[in-house]
């Protein structure tokens, strides 16, 4: 039997801990924080512009926590520091549930530079940024009309149209053809053959078109199948 304060000292030391209570909570380890790749979470190219519209191509390559979810925004600022400063924004458009798609802009002023940058959510993307630049209206255009048509070819006229402001002291027309299409003769227009591509370029005598106004060139064509489309490109 243990002796009287031996037993006594162990009895005020149970005590003494009762008192206390438990001792600190261990400290719970803290939530590890992502490694991410040292790459860009999204990124967009232009791919099409005309005189009033932009499309940006984007690829969101990184979901969270380093990247992003679709859909993403793609916003249109007019200067590059409103763009770094996401401020005064031009047009927004929203892409649809692709990781990898595009997203078309209208409205636009044309021959103007626009920066675009990317949002998703609430979230606004700080790294990727671009430019881009509307095209400049078309000073003309041109249209075809085919008038006979046999087996082995046919004639076509070929309508110019100043749709400028100002008037026109020269025009030139270009395609290219989509088959076995051989130029035989030409009037009212200097022609330029490279394979396929084709330009026709004004005469001496109707180069002048003012406003509204127009010029015409004929063409007779040799082919093997029946005429189809081609598409003309009008300038100057």
């Amino acid at each position: 039997m243990p002796p009287f304060s031996a037993a006594l000292g162990g009895a005020a030391a149970a005590l003494a801990l009762l008192v206390a209570g438990p001792g600190p909570a261990a400290t719970p380890a803290p939530t590890p924080t992502p490694a991410c790749p040292p790459a860009l979470p999204v990124s967009g190219i232009p791919s099409a512009v005309t005189a009033t519209s932009v499309t940006i191509s984007y690829s969101i390559l990184m979901a969270p926590p380093c990247g992003y979810d679709p859909p993403i925004t793609v916003t249109l600022f007019a200067a590059a520091e409103d763009a770094r400063q996401w401020q005064n924004p031009v047009a927004e458009a929203v892409s649809g549930p692709e990781r990898y798609g595009k997203v078309a802009l209208d409205g636009l002023t044309p021959d103007t530079t626009y920066w675009f940058r990317f949002s998703a959510g609430d979230v606004r993307d700080p790294y990727a940024t671009g430019s881009v630049r509307t095209a400049a209206l078309p000073v003309c255009t041109a249209t075809a009309t085919i008038g006979n048509a046999w087996a082995g070819g046919f004639v076509a006229t070929i309508t110019v149209r100043n749709v400028n402001a100002e008037p026109l002291d020269a025009w030139r027309v270009s395609w290219r053809w989509a088959g076995d299409e051989r130029l035989q003769t030409l009037w009212n227009g200097v022609a330029e053959q490279d394979g396929a591509a084709v330009t026709v370029r004004n005469a001496s005598y109707n180069g002048a078109v003012p406003p509204g106004g127009s010029a015409t060139f004929g063409m007779l064509v040799a082919t093997g199948t029946p005429p189809g489309d081609f598409v003309l490109a009008c300038d100057r």
